[in-house]
């Protein structure tokens, strides 16, 4: 029988196990592998901007392939650790505080961009200080290339059908299966292609065409700023998360309320790298 649904929805929700294969116990899942593809290509992108010497300043990368390659696994580190707390403290600390087990469960719940964010800034942090490493400048090349890892896992979050937007008439709405029953904004992919797709090639254009890389910091801002008014933009799409739900009289979401601040220290950083190479010139 044909459904209001199914007359509404044209882009049908596609029929994919969000696990690839299974051997014995181990289940490999569509999103764990998007974390190991988006940080293995953002690695070899910036790989290729620290060979590339002509993108820094003195026609020097501040930073050798050796210690981009140690990185690599605090990297890591900062995402999974930050990402996962971030999401407790931001979006399910009262069910934590009811049920600690629930805070390894990383399949009940999930990750935030903003606490991998704060994750992934912390160690860089330490890993600049301790390898004597200009850090305006580590934030740079990690900034540049985090868009591979958000196109990614946005699409990650499609294919296992959650986060996903509002109900909508769209012809390319779709009925997730946790949905609901009505057609809703796969905003998923709308992130995907700001904070994927368009972020990433802004971002290239800095480096490549306007060598911002010889501005440390600037990039970076680029990329909050950036990936802030996307954040915000999509929210609008997007259906906030249940146990939080819309703040501020029906409007405001979690993710603008953190995405806000993030904007605005963006537009300092790339205020700051200015200035500071005005007072270099």
């Amino acid at each position: 029988m044909e459904t209001l649904a199914t007359r509404l929805a044209i882009l049908p929700f596609p029929e994919i196990d969000p696990v690839i294969f299974t051997i014995g116990p181990l289940a490999v899942h569509w999103y764990g592998l998007a974390y190991v593809a988006g940080i293995l290509l953002g690695w070899f992108y910036a790989r290729r901007l620290v060979q590339n010497a002509p993108l820094w300043r003195n026609d020097t990368a501040p930073l050798t392939l050796a210690q981009l390659d140690d990185f690599l696994l605090w990297a890591a580190g900062g995402i999974v650790l930050g990402g996962r707390l971030g999401y407790i403290l931001f979006y399910d600390l009262g069910s934590v505080l009811q049920d600690p087990i629930r805070a390894v469960e990383i399949w009940n719940g999930g990750m935030s961009f903003h606490g991998g964010l704060l994750g992934t800034t912390l160690a860089m942090i330490v890993f600049a200080r301790r390898n004597a490493i200009p850090v305006w400048s580590l934030f740079d090349v990690v900034a540049a290339v985090v868009p591979i890892g958000l196109l990614f896992g946005r699409i990650a979050n499609f294919v296992n059908g959650e986060l996903w937007g509002r109900l909508s008439s769209m012809p390319w709405a779709v009925v997730f299966p946790t949905g609901g029953p009505f057609p809703r904004h796969p905003s998923q992919l709308y992130e995907a292609l700001l904070e994927g797709v368009l972020l990433l090639v802004a971002l290239a254009y800095f480096v490549y065409r306007s060598k911002a890389l010889k501005t440390p910091g600037f990039v970076t801002g680029a990329f909050a700023c950036g990936y802030a008014l996307s954040r915000i933009f999509v929210e609008f799409f997007r259906e906030p998360d249940a146990q939080i739900g819309y703040l501020a009289g029906g409007w405001l979401t979690m993710g603008m309320v953190l995405s806000l601040p993030l904007a605005l220290a963006g537009i300092w950083a790339m205020a700051r790298a200015r200035r500071a190479a005005t007072a270099a010139a």
